[in-house]
């Protein structure tokens, strides 16, 4: 009985070593590919944090200088989170509050810079939204009205259309184009929520250019006649 269980344990043994000579290297490799991605996801996911932990903590660097009005130390750190951390949120972040310490110090130059750095590095739709919008009252404030209306031209996330359509509406507007400012202010009317102060604000515009917003939600208003210039 024991030949026989030795004999069977024999054949097996070759069965295995001829399966293992034929498919081992095919499976060892294949072992190393799982694990060593297990590995490679459990590495990348620790650099993630690492990377998240440290650019918190510049960005805190970031607000403490803008809040002290330190604006060498600003400049710094910005720099730094531009440089280690440029494709973060709070790099995102960071810019903004670049810009707005900047406008509070009178230097729109500089807040300028942030804001363009933003629309061109930004990877969350939202921040470049904001960064736009933000640059062309800007460009607004600099006269110069076709820098910002590129600046606007591209299209615009959804919740942020109405408020590129005012912006828009007010550039028109100081260039002396009524009938292209009514159509964006009618554009931004309706987009915005009854809820919204900022819609009431709107409406006012458009009573000035001669245009009730509430006549058939301003769709038959958004005439040039309507807006006081000749068609």
């Amino acid at each position: 009985m024991a030949k026989h269980l030795d004999l069977e344990e024999q054949e097996q043994l070759a069965e295995f070593k001829h399966f293992w000579n034929q498919y081992g290297n095919l499976i060892s490799w294949a072992l190393i590919l799982v694990f060593g991605s297990v590995a490679a996801w459990n590495g990348y996911q620790y650099w993630q944090r690492s990377q998240a932990a440290q650019a918190a903590t510049l960005y805190d660097e970031v607000e403490r200088a803008a809040a002290g009005g330190d604006a060498a130390r600003l400049d710094r750190a910005f720099a730094d989170m531009k440089d280690k951390f440029g494709k973060t949120i709070y790099a995102s972040q960071a810019a903004l509050m670049v810009a707005k310490s900047a406008i509070d110090r009178q230097q729109p130059e500089a807040a300028r810079a942030a804001l363009t750095w933003t629309v061109q590095q930004a990877r969350d739709d939202g921040y470049k939204a904001l960064a736009r919008l933000r640059l062309s009252a800007l460009q607004l404030d600099a006269k110069a009205y076709d820098e910002a209306l590129a600046t606007l031209a591209d299209a615009f996330p959804h919740e942020f259309e109405p408020l590129a359509a005012d912006r828009k509406g007010d550039i028109y507007l100081l260039q002396g184009k009524k009938a292209e400012a009514t159509q964006e202010y009618l554009k931004a009317y309706k987009g915005l929520s009854e809820r919204l102060d900022y819609r009431r604000l709107v409406e006012i515009k458009l009573t000035s250019l001669g245009v009730d917003a509430k006549g058939g939600d301003g769709a038959a208003s958004a005439t040039p006649a309507a807006a006081g210039v000749k068609p």
